[in-house]
């Protein structure tokens, strides 16, 4: 719950991300062109613990790895954000719409699965289209109309058959955009609003989300931090809340500036007796937010808790984004009213405290209840909402409370209304703490959020701040965010959306600019990103240059960004990049539109919460996508530049008389720099010198952008039929012994193919994603394949050819328009078992084919480049000396190294052996693994057969054939470390300003498939006990006549089994070591089960307080060890049952999902996976028992011999011994809470 955008996961500090990096290919292609966030951030390198699952990843590489969402990337959102640019941003939380409401990561909602399915590829959505007329949707007035049906014919019409005049033109503009048809919206006589969606994905669910509008902004000098206090008391004292947790429902809760928000999501039905589930949820619900119980029990367990909480997130990264908003919003209390709050307040607060001002804000008409999901009866879902809700308050509620605004008419320039108003009174005079809130009737916020800003204006007098500098001793790089802010621009007209498609048209030109420019070559900085957003939470539109950059090449890094800004803002866009961006947009907008019927509930849900705090419109995807053409006509060259300059002005007019100031600039730079030859130096920067550094930059000459020649096709017609002339591709017998050339399943859809070259082709057509197709190549060896001399070698590789870009004859530049032309979005990452490509692409224009010639390019005409080849190496070997600046990073580190005999292939590379590369060995390392018979193809998407077919063999099937290594016999061997050893158990000290502890433990398990590190098969373990023996039939029908599997007998044995215990065991860590002992705020059981290497592990992540890490540790050994003397009921296995049940069945409607399920099926390393592992999934976590569980828990190692643990303490007294029997230590020294990316929200409660 500490500030994270994200599921309440140990966040980046208790586990850090897997080992294996996501690398994208090509950093722009139609994602970037449709973001127009300018994030050229280099993604995240290796890191010592590498799970099945990605987990805690940090939010900056965690937003790239979920791709555009359906509604965070559409028409709509152009409509609803106005110019929400920050999709790659850790900005202001408005960019983080999908996630923030997530379960917990690592526990229930997130928990391991069989079969792990987890690509790590960003990737969007997108289709050509024509010019179309504005279709005519149901307006507010008619909420139950169904939204237009969608039709190829409507997109063939012309939107303007003739021209029109100026002041036709203005008229049109200044319509207002068309309200969403189906949401219903309403009142109760109490004053709680309610919005009602029906939405048929998932299906048989609904998402229930209660926001009070009162957040830490609301809190008076010595209640900072009460309102994250309450959510955490009432949500999880919430005995109604307990009672839906065996119905399949998920809840979870945050606290931010403005808002606490409760949320259950439920399934329509009980599964049993198939009774309603919306009374219980809305139950609950009002129990929560209306009618909590304070007792002292529950405030003391969660006062731990968070405190708890408030030592886990103080990371570097928190601490450093506390700086960027301190200083962003200086002259208001956004800059001092973190969500977290502060530690000395916490501790003081008695029930009758946190009583009062729960009294003072939780109250109906100061709330908003949210339904969307398949509530096919509207009428009966209002009568539930007024059984519940109606009588709440309400009969000892008298007169209103006056909502004159000090502002008046200049409030809406402060922060927009919402729609129908909030009401709160901006006087500032509140009833005091001490006295009980008489019964009035209180209205709810009228303005939000009721704070001032100075805003980056032309023409406001204002005195420029000097650049503030941020210096520790943990930071690594130099980072710099130069702010502007202005009014949130409310998206209600066409000429609003049309403000909006202008300003991404020009940013998504700089994004690309300076992506292709400097990264061709060695450049000076690390990543440049743009971000222009909205923040319901912070009331503005702020607009930031973020640079970051090796230390020493701070000042190039400046000089290069705003160089290249001030070149864009005085040149312009070309027409050519003006008509791509747009083409690229409306391409997805189209897309998104065919796809309106399987957008999950939550991302309509939240496109519709942060909608309605900006005040924009809330359009369906048609909706947006009809406005979008119709605004897509009527802009101009000269209106792009226009607008586009006017957002850049802060940058390019810098010093300048009366140019806008920014609101901020902060450089976050280390104390230490490690200089060659010399090692650790002092880092000297002064503001002056930034200063000068930004000035130099904009007075270097600059010239316009040539228009760039785009390839429309990488493989010619002449030269691809020469190549089917040469190869003579042919599909072939899946095996020797069938003469089977093609194998179908119809329960599953699978088709299996293989290519006369060896490459084996899976696929998959499904109506999932509307005209959307994603492909993977897998290719085995990965990271395993290493060997002494060539540590590093692979994931170095695979850096180098994606920092490289190239294909054939074809530069950078080229073949990432390509991509932005065809909706192509594609990355490359490697882990420590394969090497993975991956694609999604449109399926319209020959969206497929584009896609397919790009694979092939990459496997027959990469290009190797020794300045790329430089930066990966360059790259590695900073993120290695960033190690000991990170307490879960090298906590991490020390004990993977301890584990598994300091074996460098599961760990990042050393400088030593970074030292011993070169371009030719790591060429060799990645692409030796790439030979037909080493190689599968998997396709899903909404294509047909003979299309399909016809691409893989035209562009894989013309793919030089060689013979397949034996990756086998390549792979040294991996080993844990023998016992005794005194590695077995380690700490880790770092010095810092601030206490922090965690801790890992780990220990062997079996891999997916049942074997072990000892090259034990552990099926005959088990055959050779006779634990096999209690079924005679693989399959049978119990007593019920419903499908029964023996699970035992099944090659998925193991990978089932262990899910279900990992689901277990994480639950009974949060109730005992969490919720009991009050030891920890977060703790995660995590497994990493492999599927090629004959060994697996575990990992438990935990955080604590110097003072209570090494009970923490011992408590969470005795749970991983209780499952003995504490046998497991059924009552625990029916709740893991289904929560991975229903995880499956919401993950089986998305192609990314069927892309690992279809992983590995004609893998010769991989010999026990077949299509029986996919269909069978539901029947065998069905089947599985108490028995199968224990029977697989005695496979992995928890004994003292077998386990690891490794300790973390962060603190000013680094390396002094900690006494475990003292309190809870104070932490005066923390840094001040803010920060856009991780200080505007607590993490979810649980």
């Amino acid at each position: 719950m500490a500030s994270a955008p994200f599921p309440p996961v140990a966040a980046a500090a208790a586990a850090p991300p897997r080992l294996a990096p996501h690398v994208p290919f090509f950093r722009l292609s139609a994602a970037a062109a449709r973001r127009s966030s300018l994030s050229l951030r280099s993604p995240a390198i290796a890191t010592p613990l590498r799970y099945t699952h990605h987990r805690a990843v940090a939010p900056r590489s965690r937003k790239r790895a979920q791709g555009l969402g359906a509604t965070s990337a559409s028409a709509s959102v152009l409509a609803a954000s106005a110019g929400n640019f920050g999709a790659e941003r850790d900005g202001c939380l408005s960019c983080f719409p999908k996630s923030r409401r997530r379960g917990r990561l690592g526990l229930a909602s997130f928990a391991p699965c069989a079969l792990p399915h987890a690509s790590g590829v960003s990737i969007c959505r997108g289709v050509k289209v024509r010019p179309s007329h504005i279709l005519h949707a149901a307006g507010p007035d008619e909420p139950h109309v169904a939204s237009p049906t969608w039709s190829e014919t409507s997109l063939d019409k012309p939107y303007l058959d003739n021209a029109i005049s100026k002041e036709e033109l203005q008229g049109f503009l200044n319509t207002p955009l068309p309200s969403h048809p189906k949401l219903i919206r309403g009142q109760l006589k109490n004053g709680l609003r309610y919005l009602i969606l029906p939405n048929k994905v998932p299906a048989n669910r609904f998402e229930a989300h209660m926001e009070v509008h009162v957040g830490s902004i609301d809190e008076d000098e010595d209640e900072q931090g009460i309102a994250h206090m309450i959510e955490h008391v009432a949500f999880l004292g919430s005995k109604k809340r307990e009672k839906l947790l065996g119905t399949g429902a998920r809840s979870n809760a945050y606290t931010d500036f403005h808002h606490t928000v409760f949320h259950i999501h439920s399934p329509t039905k009980t599964k049993e007796y198939g009774e309603d589930l919306l009374p219980s949820v809305l139950d609950a619900l009002n129990e929560i937010a209306f009618h909590p119980k304070f007792s002292s029990s529950r405030v003391e367990k969660e006062r731990r808790a968070i405190l708890s909480e408030l030592q886990m997130m103080n990371t570097i990264e928190y601490r450093v984004d506390c700086q960027l908003l301190q200083h962003l919003h200086s002259e208001n209390k956004l800059s001092n009213r973190f969500p977290i709050g502060l530690e000395e307040q916490i501790h003081k607060w008695d029930p009758d405290k946190i009583r009062r001002f729960h009294e003072r804000w939780y109250y109906p008409a100061n709330a908003t209840l949210y339904l969307v999901g398949e509530i096919d009866d509207i009428p009966r879902a209002v009568r539930e909402i007024e059984a519940v809700f109606e009588h709440t308050f309400s009969a000892n509620e008298t007169s209103p409370i006056s909502n004159a605004s000090p502002f008046g008419a200049m409030a809406s320039l402060f922060a927009p209304k919402l729609p129908g108003g909030f009401a709160e009174n901006l006087t500032g005079e509140r009833s005091p703490a001490t006295e009980k809130i008489k019964p009035v009737k209180r209205e709810r916020q009228a303005v939000r959020p009721p704070v001032e800003h100075n805003w980056s204006l032309p023409g406001v007098a204002q005195e420029a701040k000097p650049p503030a500098i941020f210096q520790h001793e943990l930071i690594q790089s130099f980072s710099i965010n130069m702010f502007c802010k202005i009014p949130v621009s409310q998206v209600q007209t066409y000429k609003d959306l049309h403000s909006v498609l202008m300003k991404r048209i020009f940013l998504s030109a700089l994004h690309f600019r300076i992506n292709t420019r400097y990264k061709s070559s060695n450049p000076p900085f690390t990543s440049v990103e743009l971000d222009h957003s909205d923040s319901g939470r912070e009331g503005c539109t702020v607009t930031t240059l973020t640079v970051t950059a090796e230390p020493q090449n701070w000042r190039s890094a400046i000089k290069v960004a705003v160089h290249e800004v001030r070149r864009l803002k005085e040149f312009g866009v070309t027409m050519g990049e003006m008509t791509r961006y747009m083409d690229a947009l409306i391409k997805d907008s189209e897309q998104l539109a065919m796809m309106i019927d399987s957008v999950p509930s939550v991302d309509n849900l939240d496109f519709i919460m942060e909608s309605d705090a900006l005040g924009h419109t809330v359009m369906d995807q048609l909706q947006g996508h009809e406005s979008l053409l119709a605004v897509a006509e009527t802009v101009t060259l000269e209106e792009v530049n226009s607008v586009g300059a006017e957002v850049l002005e802060f940058i390019s007019d810098f010093g300048k008389p009366n140019a806008p100031l920014p609101a901020a600039i902060v450089a976050c730079v280390p104390k230490m720099v490690h200089v060659d030859g010399v090692g650790e130096t002092d880092f000297e920067i002064y503001p002056e010198e930034i200063t000068d550094a930004i000035k130099v930059g904009l007075e270097e000459p600059i010239y316009p952008e040539p228009e760039l020649e785009v390839p429309k096709e990488l493989i010619t017609q002449s030269q691809l039929d020469e190549l089917k002339l040469q190869h003579k591709p042919s599909f072939v017998p899946l095996n020797k012994e069938q003469e089977v050339v093609k194998v179908f399943d119809s329960e599953t859809g699978i088709t299996q193919r293989c290519l006369s070259n060896g490459i084996s082709i899976n696929y998959k057509i499904t109506q999932n994603e509307a005209r959307v197709g994603v492909m993977r190549l897998i290719v085995g060896g990965g990271r395993a394949i290493e060997d002494s001399e060539s540590k590093g070698s692979v994931i170095v590789g695979v850096r180098t050819l994606s920092e490289g870009g190239c294909v054939g004859n074809f530069s950078r530049e080229q073949v990432e328009l390509f991509c932005v032309n065809n909706l192509i979005n594609c990355s490359l990452e490697s882990n420590e078992e394969f090497i993975f490509m991956e694609f999604r692409f449109a399926l319209r224009d020959n969206g497929m084919r584009a896609a397919f010639q790009l694979l092939h390019m990459v496997l027959e005409h990469n290009v190797w480049l020794e300045d790329a080849f430089d930066r990966a190496t360059q790259l590695y070997l900073s993120y290695y000396r960033s190690i000991p600046k990170s307490l879960e990073r090298s906590t991490a580190h020390k004990l993977m190294l301890a584990m598994l005999n300091h074996d460098e292939r599961f760990v990042e590379p050393s400088p030593h052996s970074l030292q011993k590369l070169t371009l030719q060995s790591v060429k060799d390392a990645v692409m030796n693994q790439f030979v037909g018979g080493n190689m599968e193809v998997s396709i899903v998407g909404d294509f047909i057969e003979e299309e399909v077919e016809s691409c893989v063999l035209d562009y894989l099937g013309t793919v030089r054939g060689t013979s397949s290594p034996n990756t086998e016999e390549c792979i040294e061997k991996i080993s844990f470390r023998p016992f005794p050893s005194d590695l077995h158990f380690q700490q880790v000290y770092i010095k810092d300003t601030d206490e922090r502890a965690c801790a890992y433990i780990a220990g062997p398990a079996p891999n997916r498939w049942g074997f072990a590190a000892e090259g034990n098969d552990l099926f005959n373990v088990i055959r050779s006990s006779g634990a096999d023996a209690g079924t005679s039939e693989k399959v049978n029908l119990d007593l019920m006549g419903k499908k029964h599997i023996d699970v035992r007998n099944h090659s998925l044995f193991f990978g089932i089994t262990l899910s279900l215990l990992a689901e277990i065991i994480n639950s009974r860590l949060f109730t005992m070591v969490r919720d009991s002992m009050g030891l920890t705020y977060d703790v995660s059981f995590e497994l990493n089960l492999f599927d090629k290497l004959d060994l697996g592990w575990y990992v438990i992540a935990v955080t604590s307080t110097p003072s209570k890490v090494h009970k923490a540790v011992d408590a969470c050994k005795g749970v991983l060890r209780g499952l003995h003397s504490s046998r497991i009921v059924e009552r625990e296995l029916d709740r893991a049952k289904r929560t991975l049940l229903m995880k499956h069945e919401a993950e089986t409607k998305t192609n990314a999902y069927w892309l690992g399920l279809l992983a590995h099926l004609q893998s010769s390393s991989v010999p026990r996976k077949d299509v029986s592992c996919i269909k069978e999934l539901t029947t065998l976590y069905e089947s599985a028992t108490i028995e199968d569980l224990y029977l697989a828990y005695e496979h992995l190692k928890v004994d003292e011999s077998s386990l690891f643990a490794c300790i973390g303490i962060a603190g000013a007294e680094s390396g002094e011994d900690t006494n475990d029997d003292e309190p809870d230590m104070d932490l005066h020294g923390m840094a001040p809470m803010g920060g856009r990316g991780l200080s505007t929200m607590t993490r979810p409660t649980t």
